[in-house]
């Protein structure tokens, strides 16, 4: 397997906090953001307890020198995750390579068939620390990965993305499967978390409208200030 040539232009991921990496933007995946979590982070905000879970790759990054000469210094990938289908980029490639272990929405399991992995239906659990569960809507197997540390950070895929001010809010596109379930979905969000397990989003897409900032916080607050109604009849974005 021979990786692309280090590009000029690439960058390094930046530190979103001390476990937690974001990657620059794929273009495979249409300019998708990709994120890493290293094993051994803290439990809270101010806790001293660590807890081990293994090395996660939430998604595709772009896939070169640079890529594969930071996960190896990392210590490698254990599990590979796939939000939705549009995060795929060379996933293929990734777990090949890496021969780390890809898990997948069942309902899109079939884009990748001479691929090994593990499929899930509701939910999946990388350890203690980090589950990953089913949000449908945007595409029929969108799922997003909830990590415990650092306040709860929730790896939302392109369920939520930032709007233009910076805000989160599902969006609706020409492409999205199912609107009414994923508007459901963001409801469930609110039931499923409180304020004192959902500090940060971390969303696979539009990280430039974060204009600067590390993640969407004050995340459970932001998404109590949703008005679901409102969306139910909005039209899709090209």
């Amino acid at each position: 397997m021979i990786v692309q040539s280090l590009s000029p232009t690439s960058k390094p991921p930046r530190l979103l906090f001390a476990t937690v990496f974001a990657f620059p933007p794929n273009r495979d995946t249409l300019g998708g953001t990709a994120y890493f979590i290293k094993g051994n982070a803290p439990t809270g905000l101010d806790s001293p307890i660590v807890a081990t879970i293994d090395n996660i790759l939430i998604d595709a990054p772009a896939w070169d020198e640079a890529t594969e000469n930071f996960l190896a210094a990392q210590g490698g990938v254990r599990w590979l995750f796939i939000t939705h289908r549009g995060t795929l980029g060379k996933a293929a490639a990734i777990q090949k390579h890496l021969g780390c272990e890809l898990v997948i929405q069942e309902q899109e399991a079939y884009l990748l068939p001479d691929t090994p992995k593990t499929t899930f239906h509701h939910n999946f659990s990388f350890g203690p620390e980090a589950e990953a569960f089913w949000t449908p809507g945007y595409s029929p197997g969108s799922a997003c990965l909830y990590y415990h540390a650092y306040g709860g950070v929730l790896f939302t895929g392109r369920h939520l993305l930032p709007n233009r001010q910076g805000q989160p809010e599902p969006l609706r596109f020409s492409k999205t499967f199912h609107w009414p379930r994923q508007l459901a979905q963001v409801e469930a969000l609110r039931t499923r978390f409180n304020a004192d397990n959902l500090a940060h989003l971390c969303p696979a897409a539009n990280t430039g409208f974060l204009r600067g900032q590390r993640t969407l916080d004050n995340a459970y607050a932001r998404l109590q200030q949703l008005d679901i109604s409102a969306y139910h009849n909005k039209p899709p974005m090209l």
